[in-house]
């Protein structure tokens, strides 16, 4: 494996070559590795799955799908490449430049589809890319990466523009990260491994947990309500962060919606049960979920906790009445298991959807099944979320570009309450530095304003203020 030295060095020169290609150029390389990418979509899915073991290969073609497809839709037509926007009004023109080597961290969880996300976005924006992913993925990310960078080369891309490791190791990763050489660090992944990111000295663009709280109202479709949680809770057996963790009711509508799941293939677990699936689920020691039921079936929890579900259960669903580390199933737990909570009414509901987001999943998102205007900007004013979903599943609803407008992104930043610098859905324009023209423009009211008033201490702020607004 060639050292950190020799990745950087290779990953400048890209660089310099890069900035020689114009718009056409650039975009003709991102065409040809989205359409590599797509062309691979059903092979790397199969391969995820059987590497890792986790989650649905039919639903991680349609994740390779979202990030190959919905990703180039949206960025195809963006201007990345000299002059991006001009205001002949201010005098201001906004060039684009690339950032310069980046780092992907690749989770073992989406591997194929965050690897063909972050190649697409910084082939896009000019910019060398190295990939290192969790080595539980190596094979699929490392596969992945390679068919794109050969419909890259064969499109006229730098030679070493994607690099990867094919023996990642937690130690080689850390010390590339603070190499001088490197530009910035997309880091999705391990809690760990986001860490050890933000303390290398570069820049990096992380991720937040997400301990997803989800709000049926009265004013709700119920039946519809569960329908897209379950949709989406299940979909690569809930091994997506931005999946839901928790439903929230109040007691007059519990009834009803607990109905309504069991009808739709809910099982919710006894007490027994609950501490049988906790003590799997959960790992106490390190406060975090067990990474052995990260994207299991149904089947295979049940077996695992030694319990007995009925045939065709979707959804495993534990009723809960507090949110702590003696309560595991309140945490972030990536697989198809829903804690559910019956709540008095509207404003202790919303508080539990707090407490929810504070105990592990501050910044990232939350939902709300409403048709009361006022309920729903109650909660989108109240939750200290990036990503505010209406009616909308949350696994789909926050990757973008299927449910909504949001850019198609599988790194969702969850800004300052997540550590994170951003509460964006990460794209393109995160991976480029704006240079600004600024041609001279008088401001005539700073101009007209007597400089001795301005010198003058007796001078109020009020009378400088209407001196500087009169000329207005």
């Amino acid at each position: 494996m060639p050292s950190s030295d020799e990745i950087i060095t290779r990953a400048r020169h890209a660089a310099r070559e890069f900035k020689l290609l114009d718009q056409k150029k650039t975009d003709a390389i991102v065409r040809a590795v989205y359409l590599a990418a797509m062309a691979n979509r059903v092979r790397l899915a199969k391969m995820a799955f059987e590497e890792t073991q986790l989650g649905i290969w039919e639903h991680k073609v349609i994740k390779n799908v979202i990030a190959s497809q919905l990703v180039y839709e949206h960025i195809k037509n963006q201007k990345t490449v000299g002059v991006i926007s001009e205001d002949s009004y201010s005098g201001i023109i906004e060039m684009a430049q690339p950032i310069g080597p980046i780092l992907g961290l690749i989770p073992v969880i989406n591997p194929t589809s965050t690897t063909i996300f972050k190649i697409l976005i910084s082939i896009k924006t000019r910019n060398p890319i190295i990939i290192s992913s969790a080595t539980a993925a190596k094979q699929c990310v490392a596969e992945t990466a390679s068919i794109c960078y050969r419909a890259a080369l064969e499109a006229g891309a730098p030679e070493h523009s994607i690099q990867w490791f094919k023996k990642p190791n937690l130690l080689a990763t850390k010390e590339l990260m603070s190499h001088r050489g490197l530009a910035i660090i997309l880091a999705t992944g391990t809690g760990e491994m986001v860490k050890a990111s933000y303390s290398s000295g570069t820049p990096t663009i992380g991720v937040g947990a997400g301990n997803v709280p989800v709000y049926i109202g009265a004013s709700a479709d119920i039946p519809f309500a569960v329908k897209s949680i379950i949709s989406s809770k299940t979909f690569d057996n809930g091994s997506i962060c931005a999946s839901e963790q928790a439903v929230v009711v109040k007691k007059r509508l519990a009834d009803k919606v607990i109905a309504e799941f069991e009808k739709q293939k809910g099982y919710f677990l006894s007490k027994d049960e609950i501490a049988r699936v906790s003590r799997i689920a959960y790992d106490k020691e390190r406060g975090l979920m067990s990474p052995m039921i990260v994207g299991q079936s149904v089947q295979r929890i049940a077996e695992m906790a030694e319990i007995n579900v009925p045939e065709g259960t979707k959804i495993l669903i534990a009723q809960l009445d507090k949110v702590s580390r003696d309560c595991p199933l309140s945490a972030e737990i990536l697989a198809p298991i829903l804690a559910f909570y019956v709540e008095e009414d509207f404003e202790s509901a919303i508080e539990r959807c707090m407490e929810l987001t504070r105990f592990g999943g501050i910044g990232h998102t939350a939902v709300i099944y409403s048709n009361n205007p006022e309920r729903i900007e109650y909660f989108s004013n109240t939750l200290d979320v990036a990503r505010i979903l209406v009616n909308t599943p949350s696994t789909q609803g926050a990757l973008g570009g299927m449910y909504n407008s949001l850019p198609p992104s599988f790194t969702l930043s969850c800004g300052s309450g997540g550590k994170n610098s951003t509460t964006d859905n990460i794209s393109t324009r995160h991976l480029l530095n704006i240079h600004r023209i600024c041609r001279r423009r008088i401001n005539e009211r700073w101009f007209n304003i007597d400089q001795e008033k301005i010198l003058d201490e007796s001078v109020s702020a009020e009378m400088i203020e209407r001196e500087f607004n009169k000329n207005s």
